[in-house]
C-alpha cells in the first residue's frame, strides 16, 4: 500500500517547519537515502532524506509551505504496481501506534479484549496546538482532573506518558469564577491589555504608516523562549569589573608567535576558556536545571551567543576545558561563519551548561543577558574602556576595565556559589598564563 512520507523532527525541540524545497518531483524513484527536501526549523535549514523506496506518488504540501507540524504527511510513496489511483483523497492523521514507531517505539500488537471507557479526546493547547499524550496518560489525567497542558513529558519528543500524570497533582481550583476587573482606559493613554492582540495593536497605529514585518520560525522561538525563560527563571546578577592590561598584552605577545600559523586570538577566545576553566574549578555550578533535578556536568560545554541576521545562534564548544586556544578560535570561527549561514545541525547549538553573550565590539559598557535554560547562567561582557582605577599600592593608574555581569538561576546556583563562580572567571582572566598551566 502507498507510504506517507511525514514531517520529521529534525531536532527534540522542533514542533512544526517550512518545507523550503522539494528536490524531487511526483514520479520521481527515489531509494532510502536520498536527499528528498529541504527543511527550514526554527534554527537551520536540513536536507531530508527519504527512509523508504519507492516512486513519488504525490506531493501533498507544496514547497514553501510554513508552519508544517511534524508527523504531518507530505507526500506519498508507492511500491511496485501501484499508482496514483491508490492513494486516498485525503491522508489518514497519523495514529497513536504510527506517532510511537516515529518516536522510536514499536508499536504495541491489537489485543482484543473487553471494552474499556474510551480515552478522552485528543487534547490541545490553548494555542490550538496538539498535545502529545498516550491513550492511557489522557485517560489517568481525565480521572484525576489533571491538565495536560501542565504537564512535562518525560517520553520521547515531550510525550506525556503514564509516569508522568501519575506523578503529577491537580492544580487547585478557584471556588468561584470571577470576570477579571479591567480598569477602564484613560482618555488619550497608549497603554494595552497584557497579551493584546495584533489587531488591537494595529488599531493603536491606525493612520501612521508602518512595515508589517512576519514572524518567521527562529523569532517566534526566541520571543517564546525567553518569554518563558524571563517569567519562570528565578534571576539574580553578579556584576564585577575585570582589568584586562595583562590579558591584552599576553594576547598580543602569542599573537606574534602565532602569526606563521595563521593564527589570531581574540579576548573572546580567552573569555571562553576563563569559563571553562571556572566551571572545573567550580564543579558545583557546572550544572543544569531538569525540572525536578539538577544535572551536574563533568566536562566544560560553553555555549557563545552568535548574532545573525533576524535572530541569534548559541553554538556549543564542548570540551572546551580541555582545548588549547588556539583549537578554541578555530572552533569558533567555524561554528560562527556556519551559524551565519544557518548551517548548523542541531547537536553544535543544543546542550551546553553555561553561555557567554559580548557586546563589547558594539562598544556597550554593560548589559543583563536573560538565561537560557536549562543552563544555569550566562555571562554578559562589554567593551573594554581605559578608566582610573587605584592600585595595590594604592597609587592612582589608569587601567583597561572590562565590566561584565553575570545573570543566575537561582534554582541551581545559589548566591556565594556563583560568587565563587564569577571571582574564578576574573582570575583567569586578570592573569592569563595560569590558563595555560
Amino acid at each position: 500500500m502507498p507510504t506517507e512520507i511525514l514531517m520529521p523532527a529534525l531536532s527534540p525541540t522542533m514542533e512544526e517547519g517550512t518545507l523550503a524545497k522539494w528536490l524531487v518531483k511526483e514520479g520521481d524513484t527515489v531509494s532510502s537515502g536520498d536527499l528528498i527536501a529541504e527543511i527550514e526549523t526554527d534554527k537551520a535549514t536540513m536536507e531530508f532524506e527519504a527512509v523508504d523506496e519507492g516512486v513519488v506518488g504525490k506531493i501533498l504540501i507544496a514547497e514553501g509551505s510554513e508552519g508544517v507540524k511534524v508527523n504531518t504527511p507530505i507526500a506519498v510513496l508507492l511500491e511496485d504496481g501501484e499508482s496514483a489511483d491508490d492513494i486516498g483523497t485525503t491522508p489518514a492523521a497519523p495514529s497513536e501506534a504510527a506517532l510511537a514507531a516515529d518516536a522510536g517505539h514499536e508499536a504495541a500488537p491489537v489485543v482484543a479484549e473487553a471494552p474499556a471507557a474510551p480515552a478522552p479526546a485528543v487534547p490541545v493547547a490553548a494555542d490550538g496546538t496538539r498535545i502529545f499524550a498516550s491513550p492511557l496518560a489522557r485517560r489517568i489525567a481525565a480521572d484525576k482532573g489533571l491538565d495536560l497542558a501542565q504537564i512535562t513529558g518525560s517520553g520521547p519528543r515531550g510525550r506525556i506518558v503514564k509516569a508522568d500524570v501519575e506523578t503529577a497533582t491537580a492544580a487547585p481550583q478557584p471556588a468561584a469564577a470571577t470576570a477579571p476587573t479591567v480598569a477602564p482606559a484613560t482618555p488619550g493613554s497608549t497603554s494595552m491589555p497584557t497579551g493584546a492582540s495584533a489587531e488591537m495593536v494595529a488599531r493603536m497605529y491606525e493612520g501612521r504608516t508602518y512595515e508589517e514585518v512576519s514572524l518567521d520560525g527562529m523569532r517566534k522561538t526566541i520571543a517564546a523562549r525567553l518569554t518563558e525563560a524571563k517569567q519562570t527563571v528565578p534571576h539574580f546578577y553578579l556584576r564585577r569589573d575585570i582589568q584586562l592590561d595583562a590579558l591584552l598584552k599576553f594576547r598580543a605577545q602569542l599573537n606574534r608567535q602565532l602569526e606563521g600559523r595563521g593564527v589570531k586570538l581574540s579576548v573572546n577566545d580567552f573569555i571562553i576558556k576563563a569559563v571553562a576553566l571556572a566551571l572545573q574549578a567550580v564543579p558545583d555550578a557546572n550544572a543544569v536545571w531538569a525540572g525536578d533535578r539538577v544535572l551536574k556536568m563533568k566536562a566544560s560545554d560553553v555555549a557563545v551567543a552568535v548574532a545573525i541576521e533576524g535572530g541569534l545562534f548559541t553554538p556549543v564548544l564542548q570540551d572546551s576545558d580541555m582545548k588549547s586556544l588556539s583549537a578554541l578560535s578555530a572552533e569558533m570561527k567555524d561554528l560562527a561563519a556556519r551559524a551565519r549561514d544557518r548551517k548548523l545541525a542541531p547537536h553544535e547549538y543544543q546542550g551546553g551548561s553555561f553561555a557567554i553573550s559580548n557586546l563589547g565590539m558594539f562598544g556597550i559598557d554593560n548589559f543583563d543577558a536573560i538565561v537560557n535554560p536549562p543552563h544555569a547562567g550566562i555571562l554578559a561582557v562589554g567593551a573594554g574602556a581605559k578608566k582610573p582605577v587605584v592600585g595595590a599600592d594604592g597609587e592612582l593608574k589608569v587601567a583597561t576595565v572590562m565590566s561584565v555581569t553575570m545573570s543566575v538561576d537561582h534554582r541551581v546556583i545559589d548566591g556565594a556559589l556563583g560568587a565563587q563562580l564569577l571571582q574564578a572567571i576574573v582570575e583567569n582572566l586578570e592573569n592569563p598564563m595560569v590558563m595555560l598551566a
